[in-house]
């Protein structure tokens, strides 16, 4: 956790959801009693903001400072609201192109995913407030400083996003193994979100059931899977081929 984004103190963390601040994860310290505490917890799960419960030891690696049992990471970007980003994508007369990331993990993935996303033109990504790589020192380090250029919005579900993309006229494609379709015979010209999945259990099943369609890349060597970032970058400039072909 870098120290720009890190916040302590019960209070500190209390002012700082009531001043509006988007805060990505707050750890707690297990056994924790009293009165600000309780409020803290209250407030927390109100704002439906991602909490972890944490023996003392470990507030204790993430602050040197009096942390009082509680330890938040503040965003340091805004996030957009989705159905606002989507409209205002559609109304600019620009081909949408949005990328969905299905609880990816892994921070340096994630700023390896917003670099190529904001080299391709990608309208932007969205994410699940629980579950998924926050953004932190080492995304915006990962992905130089594109993080600040591509528009990211949190939602409750990831399957939120596919519906509300679905009614705005943008097909889902899911970047998946899971499927006899290949990459090269799937059209990107028209509106399109694409779906990545997680390192270690690709995309929800139940996600999967809903998109329109499902793609996978040709892998031609006997390792059975590539790298997060870069099936992502392959798909993303698949993209960019068509697209291009249509403006020559």
């Amino acid at each position: 956790m870098k120290k720009q984004t890190q916040i302590f103190g019960i209070r500190a963390i209390i002012e700082a959801i009531n001043s509006d601040k988007t805060i990505d994860k707050v750890f707690l310290q297990k056994g924790l009693k009293g009165e600000l505490f309780t409020e803290l917890e209250t407030l927390l799960r109100k704002q439906d903001i991602s909490t972890s419960y944490v023996p003392i030891e470990k507030l204790n690696r993430l602050t040197k400072k009096n942390h009082q049992g509680a330890v938040g990471q503040i965003s340091p970007i805004a996030f957009y609201d989705l159905e606002n980003l989507v409209l205002s994508v559609l109304e600019s007369g620009k081909t949408p192109m949005f990328l969905l990331l299905d609880q990816l993990s892994d921070v340096r993935n994630f700023g390896a995913i917003i670099r190529t996303a904001e080299c391709t033109g990608v309208s932007g990504i969205i994410i699940q407030k629980k579950g998924g790589a926050p953004v932190n020192g080492d995304t915006i380090k990962t992905s130089a400083g594109a993080v600040f250029k591509v528009p990211i919005c949190k939602v409750d579900h990831i399957k939120d996003a596919v519906f509300y993309m679905q009614a705005s006229g943008i097909k889902v494609i899911a970047a998946t193994e899971k499927t006899n379709n290949n990459i090269y015979d799937i059209s990107f010209k028209e509106p399109c979100a694409i779906i990545m999945g997680s390192e270690g259990k690709g995309i929800n099943p139940s996600i999967l059931k809903i998109v329109d369609e499902k793609a996978k890349l040709p892998l031609l060597g006997d390792i059975e899977s590539l790298n997060v970032s870069v099936a992502c970058g392959a798909f993303l400039y698949e993209s960019v081929r068509q697209r291009l072909t249509i403006n020559n």
